[in-house]
């Protein structure tokens, strides 16, 4: 069975003992029947995304001397989860499975979930030696999860001058064979319908079901970038059948703080959804002229290879804006440990934080240096020898991990304030520390960092929960996220109708981050991230065919290269979120989820097509009848 159709109408047998539906989950809100003056709808479908990560799936475990137990060395999201997966199927405790973060940055989701970990460290038990095993490219296409492909109904109603009365949709993501993380996967999508728009009333429905195409479960955005691809459509369906422009019509919509989502739940924490909009519609436009200055033919779509008549090619500009949930939902035990350890001036921090690629070690570091004062910071290695830090996902670990270091060296440096106080007869309240020096409120020099260290080490574990969270009720109802955060794009796209080939010239962007903690890495995630969005958008799909993968491979399975990455310019929107242990909000999902239907937004307008699809192909913008034979 691969059509996830099936899965629900009962038209084909269970594929699984639980049945073929892994999750239904229905929003209503408001009044059901509210009918608005100006109604829009549409089908919507977004491809089988791959995470496509740089290192493939990798490990080695070395078995202990007494053949007990098992050290395992593997890139992955959640060294602890894996830890009790491990064990679990190997029927040893949990202590005699040790586990340390290596292998190559890059993860998107994929290594949320086991893939090589168990058989490494069983023929390591087995044989008594050391196990190394490795995926090729193919066997990682078949091997991990990947981004669900979903089909989406639409429908808006809204009063003549565009405010938004009512929001209809039906989702049915296609999980695949495993159930993996679909049910949370399919509650941020229905969730997250409305979009970041006020929103009294809506009826949705959604579901997540099994079929014997290839797993899917967390990638970057989960859940989110598909009903962003639908509601952005919508919008402009609106903002067209109400005569208003589309950047004015979100501007009349938007969220602020203290509105409340279709489930009930109140946004408590900033959102900047306004200032987004028009950040991104006030940053200067490209002056770069159709086909590149001086006629540069890598600035044509097609490039050099299939190189475009310049003559021929249309500029589109289109517009998205999203709201993204950040850490974990649903009732989750959601929280991470640090240790701070500060011994004759050095400071040590143990985390078990997957870094794959994210920064978080030299956020943990900048933490560290800004509480306690002292330039020595070491990062000490990531395993399973310090409490849980919870998966690098859900644009968590700034938020959950850099919390946890923040109140970790917090009470480090009381316990060297208060030693200080008492060997020098001063309030521990008039310290501070200034470049590793010990100084009272005064100013005066009490006691340097390496006397103050001297024959004394300071050491704290903390974990860091975040609020509770709740689960939706039978409508849908109920407080089931944490935080959220907004960001808008604007895409400029150059089109070739007759070819039906697109080059991205520009993305411009305005991302409500909180505070800034380090604005390079900030921009280091947004650019990957519409880089991932920009693939989505017009050439990353897995091709199925009766459950078999057609393109397993990066020779035919297509990846934005560096000749295809637009100009990015970004304004970051720093307003200190109260509720955030640093006033810093995740970054990492934003930048993919609306920079996909901006591209697609702006290849309608340049061409005047629907294009309720991604990826959008060649043969959408030429249209089936130039190939009859398709």
């Amino acid at each position: 069975m691969v059509d996830p159709e099936r899965a629900i109408d009962g038209s084909h047998p269970d594929i699984h003992p639980d049945g073929n539906v892994i999750r239904r989950q229905r929003i209503v809100c408001g009044d059901p029947d509210i009918v608005g003056d100006v109604v829009v709808e549409d089908d919507y479908e977004i491809g089988m995304q791959d995470q496509a990560f740089l290192g493939l799936e990798a490990a080695m475990a070395l078995p202990d001397d007494d053949g007990g137990g098992v050290s395992l060395y593997v890139a992955t999201q959640w060294l602890h989860e894996d830890q009790k997966q491990i064990a679990a199927c190997l029927g040893v405790p949990l202590s005699k499975v040790r586990l340390t973060l290596g292998g190559v940055g890059g993860a998107f989701g994929a290594r949320e979930d086991i893939s090589l970990q168990v058989h490494t460290c069983l023929l390591a038990l087995r044989t008594g030696r050391p196990v190394r095993i490795h995926y090729s490219r193919e066997e990682s296409f078949l091997g991990h999860v990947h981004r669900h492909p979903v089909r989406i109904w639409m429908r808006h109603h809204a009063t003549r001058d565009g405010r938004l009365v009512k929001v209809e949709a039906r989702m049915v993501f296609d999980g695949g064979a495993y159930a993996s993380t679909s049910s949370a996967v399919l509650i941020n999508g229905v969730t997250h319908a409305q979009g970041p728009y006020r929103c009294e009333n809506a009826v949705v429905d959604g579901y997540a079901v099994r079929t014997n195409n290839l797993p899917c479960g967390a990638m970057r955005g989960f859940g989110v970038v598909q009903a962003c691809f639908a509601h952005e459509g919508q919008m402009d369906k609106l903002a067209a059948a109400c005569g208003i422009d589309p950047v004015e019509i979100r501007l009349l919509n938007a969220m602020v703080t203290g509105d409340k989502l279709i489930t009930g739940q109140i946004i408590e924490n900033v959102a900047p959804v306004a200032r987004c909009i028009r950040e991104t519609a006030a940053l200067p436009l490209p002056d770069e002229p159709v086909g590149g200055h001086d006629h540069d033919p890598m600035r044509l779509p097609g490039g050099a290879g299939r190189t475009a008549d310049s003559g021929h090619i249309v500029r589109g500009i289109g517009f998205a804006v999203a709201i993204k949930n950040l850490m974990y939902s649903e009732t989750f035990d959601d929280y991470s440990t640090a240790r701070c350890r500060l011994s004759d001036g050095v400071v040590t921090l143990k985390f078990a934080t997957s870094e794959v690629g994210q920064g978080f070690i030299t956020i943990a570091g900048q933490i560290a240096r800004s509480v306690l004062g002292f330039d020595n910071v070491v990062i000490d290695s990531i395993d399973t020898d310090v409490g849980s830090a919870g998966s690098t996902s859900a644009s968590r670990q700034t938020w959950m991990s850099g919390g946890a270091v923040n109140a970790a060296c917090i009470k480090v440096r009381d316990q060297l304030f208060a030693a200080v106080a008492v060997a020098n007869g001063v309030d521990p309240l008039t310290l501070a520390v200034d470049g590793g020096d010990i100084v009272d409120a005064a100013g005066v020099f009490r006691i340097s960092a390496l006397e103050a260290a001297s024959g004394l080490s300071f050491d704290e574990t903390v974990e860091y929960h975040h609020k509770p969270t709740e689960d939706l009720d039978e409508n849908g109802q109920g407080n089931c996220h944490t935080a959220f955060a907004f960001v808008a794009h604007r895409a400029v796209v150059d089109v070739d109708p007759e070819l039906g080939l697109v080059k991205v010239i520009q993305i411009a962007t305005a991302q409500d981050v909180g505070r800034a903690l380090n604005p390079l890495s900030v921009l280091g995630q947004i650019e990957g991230g519409i880089a991932q969005g920009l693939g989505l958008a017009v050439m990353e799909e897995i091709i199925m065919r009766n459950g078999h993968v057609r393109n397993p491979s990066f020779t035919d399975y297509l990846l934005p290269t560096f000749l295809d990455m637009p100009s990015v310019i970004a304004s970051l929107i720093e307003e200190p979120d109260p509720i955030a242990p640093l006033g810093a909000k995740g970054v990492g999902e934003p930048p993919t989820i609306s920079s996909t239907p901006a591209i697609v937004a702006a290849i309608r307008d340049a061409i005047g097509k629907p294009l309720n699809r991604v990826p959008v192909r060649p043969t959408d913008i030429i249209g089936l009848s130039a190939f009859p034979s398709i």
